[in-house]
């Protein structure tokens, strides 16, 4: 189906996500986008930072899309630090106080434009914030102006609200997060197995102490007068991510614009068919130190089918950060850089990709991520490198990185250091330090955090290593040997060009793009088993 029946489709049936029919299949969708992010490495909150991330969003409109209706966008948005002191103004507005900074959680909700539905899943919602522990403080809602947005888009508005919540009992900051983040998957997964309407109209952005989400199915000149909040010169942050999205063969969705809770994303996880089916295959093996088995059946499931792929990265992203990883280490695990044949590679640092490769597949792209946990933020290209990044570095210590060069206008004269994303490498700043954290550094410290080459020599056994079997030989003649090729599908093409050279050099041979071989299940004559399967890949460029 081309993206003109698909924007069509939805403008008919607004309230349901196309289903699968023909060509199209829902859950491999992709998209390709443009991403940025601002940081001032020394920690100074403004708002200033925010209109500077907002310019540079409406800078990479072109990355963005928009249907048959130009004022319906693909999605947009941004995340920033919770600005504390505009939530307590606004909150004590609505007739409730906050306590500090770090003792209260935000969660940025989604409700179901329709009132019963509303108040049925907040009815609930509320008891499972009581019933994990926490007071609540009151919610508020946000501030919206609808009145640019074009039909298809307003048609499936949802209500969004703030909630203020704080834990009954005393805990440190990380304990918060994680509780936040138990409460937020419990209610959404048993809010839609109570309200299997609610599926598409009830939806938690975030739910943090530390950062907050606006975003929508918007484009990007839209964000700044749709949230009033984001031009009110108490709301300040010293990071905001943004992103601008571009759904290549999608439906547009107000809970899958981006920014997600960590990422902004630009491009496709290829491998995502894979990478869901392993990880909901592992998700019975969990054990965790932080989070208790009670918590942990919870979480589950961690990733779903109604997500994007980039919705999915975020889900196991997030997981692991909060369940004990650092956000440098998870992401090396789940996007390593091209490590098996480097022979110039440490052998410290080949063993953590090594070690790793056992408990967790690549998500290949190609993917160009900018990421945050509200204090670490930077950006990475994985292995493929096809999907653009510019970073630069000013006088004032404020980091800068965007899909391309020029999304925020900067006086050269300022740069201090610039450069682009290279394959593989990890380009991050510590605001708690104060600087940006070289690649080698980094990953020289996460890879030095354990022996993984020593664990890989006592524990690791090889195919190799184990007794071998005498092989049985297997003597045809060339009569009954052509009979069981014809009968197995077998061409003489397939002999030539793909057995030959596999038993010669033992590599999968190399073929270039332009068969004009017919389909498998179309060809009259008996085809081999293999010829039914095609490689499965989302094919853009940005």
């Amino acid at each position: 189906m081309d993206q003109g029946q698909q924007r069509t489709l939805l403008k008919e049936e607004p309230e349901n996500d196309p289903a699968q029919q023909g060509l199209y299949v829902p859950q491999l969708e992709k998209d390709s986008c443009g991403t940025g992010l601002i940081a001032n490495l020394n920690g100074v909150r403004s708002h200033q930072l925010i209109e500077d991330a907002l310019l540079m969003l409406t800078n990479m409109e072109h990355r963005g899309a928009c249907g048959c209706e130009p004022n319906t966008g693909d999605g947009a948005g941004i995340l920033i630090q919770t600005p504390h002191e505009f939530f307590v103004k606004k909150c004590r507005e609505q007739g409730f106080n906050l306590p500090e900074f770090g003792a209260y959680g935000v969660g940025v909700i989604f409700f179901p434009a329709e009132r019963t539905l509303r108040q049925q899943c907040r009815v609930l919602f509320d008891d499972y914030v009581d019933e994990l522990g926490f007071e609540l403080l009151g919610y508020r809602k946000v501030p919206t102006d609808n009145e640019n947005l074009g039909e298809s888009a307003v048609s499936v508005e949802p209500r969004m609200e703030q909630v203020f919540i704080r834990p009954i009992e005393k805990m440190d900051r990380r304990a918060l997060e994680r509780r936040l983040y138990v409460l937020r998957k419990f209610s959404t997964h048993n809010i839609h197995k109570t309200y299997p309407q609610s599926r598409d109209h009830f939806y938690i952005a975030s739910f943090s102490y530390k950062t907050v989400l606006y975003k929508g199915q918007l484009t990007t000149y839209q964000v700044r007068p749709y949230f009033p909040d984001l031009h009110d010169g108490l709301c300040e942050s010293a990071i905001a991510l943004v992103h601008s999205r571009f759904s290549t063969n999608t439906a547009p969705k107000w809970k899958l614009s981006q920014p997600f809770r960590y990422i902004a994303h630009n491009g496709e996880i290829n491998t995502i068919t894979g990478n869901l089916n392993w990880w909901m295959s592992k998700e019975k093996l969990l054990k965790s130190t932080l989070f208790t088995d009670e918590e942990l059946e919870r979480l589950k499931p961690i990733c779903g089918e109604h997500l994007s792929d980039s919705g999915n990265f975020d889900n196991v992203l997030e997981f692991l950060v909060l369940s004990g990883f650092s956000l440098p280490h998870a992401l090396m695990m789940m996007i390593p850089e091209a490590w098996q044949h480097d022979e110039q590679m440490p052998a410290f640092k080949k063993g953590f990709y090594e070690y790793h490769k056992t408990i967790m597949e690549p998500w290949d792209g190609p993917a160009s991520i900018c990421f945050t946990d509200g204090i670490l933020v930077g950006a990475t290209l994985d292995r493929n490198g096809l999907r653009p990044s510019r970073w630069c570095l000013t006088d004032d210590n404020v980091l800068i990185v965007a899909s391309e060069a020029g999304a925020l206008p900067v006086d050269q004269a300022r740069v201090v250091q610039k450069g682009r994303l290279q394959p593989g490498r990890i380009l991050i700043a510590d605001l708690d330090e104060n600087r940006i954290v070289g690649d080698e550094e980094l990953k020289g410290i996460v890879c030095r955090n354990r022996p993984y080459e020593e664990w890989l020599k006592a524990h690791r056994i090889a195919l190799d290593a184990l007794p071998a079997h005498p092989e049985p030989v297997l003597e045809l003649d060339e009569k009954t040997l052509f009979r069981n090729q014809q009968l197995h599908g077998f061409s003489r093409e397939d002999l030539k060009i793909l057995l030959t050279p596999m038993a010669e050099a033992g590599e999968e041979p190399i073929g270039s793009m332009g068969a004009d071989t017919p389909l498998a299940a179309l060809s009259h004559q008996s085809q081999h088993l293999a010829n039914y399967f095609k490689q499965l890949f989302a094919q853009v460029t940005n």
